[in-house]
């Protein structure tokens, strides 16, 4: 064919793509474009580089596929949408519009609970995800800590399904997953849980998220606390207490802004050793105690 669509190259076909989405204002285009190109092709994002190094030829339906999904991109619609896939440690999690998109700096905040599993001289320690969305708290437990019984618990209709799926395709027969409200979270385990986590909502509800990802895709469920951002962490501060045993630790990820805060509600609801972490970035991330 002499049409000039059938002349591109992966090299012109990223480039063109990087183009659209640094345009429309998407963080990191070249990370983006590589993804989606790779996405398109069923290749990884090394292999994608390698062939624009290479000047390899890109297929005319390939090159249409790409500029498909970049004019989606180009909108802000999540890439964890269009591929429906985030990674996560080392789980590959199916997202998709209704379920929070698990975030990198979670990566960090789940190791205090994998190390807190880690070190609890039993057999069979037991943990407990509020809160779960995608369930990537709960299996990174489950998988990294596999003779963990871990339970979690999802009120969201629409992030569950979504859950299900994702603890189906783990294969953790560890985890158990029940849909209901966190506040009456598993009575059955009051006082025998050895490590409570959750990413809890905690954007106060008037500061509506910059970025359009966030603001017009994450399911608002799982954004907003109430005005101050921590109406769900109080909630989680009595239920964890419940249901932790004594010496028990409790993990909570949460806003930069927001450690000291909730380092003075835990200590007031007697809380011990109350301590905020940082994450890669140096921003305050994550706040341990111990009951």
């Amino acid at each position: 064919m002499s049409d000039a669509r059938s002349a591109f190259t992966v090299r012109s076909l990223r480039d063109e793509t990087v183009a659209v989405l640094a345009q429309a204002g998407v963080p990191d285009p070249e990370v983006d474009a590589d993804l989606l190109i790779g996405f398109a092709l069923g290749v990884g994002r090394g292999r994608v580089q390698a062939l624009a190094v290479m000047d390899a030829p890109a297929d005319e339906a390939d090159v249409e596929r790409v500029r498909g999904l970049a004019s989606r991109r180009a909108t802000r619609e999540p890439l964890q949408h269009i591929t429906g896939t985030a990674p996560f440690r080392s789980l590959e999690l199916a997202v998709g519009p209704g379920v929070f998109v698990p975030r990198p700096e979670t990566e960090q905040v789940v190791q205090f609970a994998i190390d807190a599993l880690r070190a609890v001289p039993s057999p069979s320690p037991i943990g407990v995800d509020l809160g779960t969305g995608s369930g990537a708290i709960a299996l990174a437990m489950a998988t990294e800590v596999p003779y963990a019984r871990v339970f979690a618990i999802e009120k969201s209709p629409e992030a569950i399904a979504w859950t299900r799926r994702n603890v189906a395709s783990s294969g953790a027969t560890n985890v158990e997953l029940v849909q209901g409200d966190l506040a009456d979270a598993f009575p059955q385990l009051d006082g025998t849980v050895d490590v409570v986590i959750s990413n809890p909502p905690y954007v106060p509800d008037a500061a509506i998220p910059r970025d359009p990802e966030v603001r017009l895709f994450d399911p608002a469920i799982a954004l907003y606390g109430g005005e101050d951002g921590l109406d769900v962490v109080r909630v989680i501060s009595s239920v964890a207490r419940r249901l932790l045993r004594p010496g028990g630790t409790l993990v909570l990820e949460h806003g930069e802004l927001q450690g000291a805060q909730i380092r003075d509600l835990l200590t007031a609801d007697g809380w011990r050793a109350a301590a905020t972490h940082r994450d890669l970035t140096t921003r305050d991330r994550a706040t341990t105690a111990l009951r």
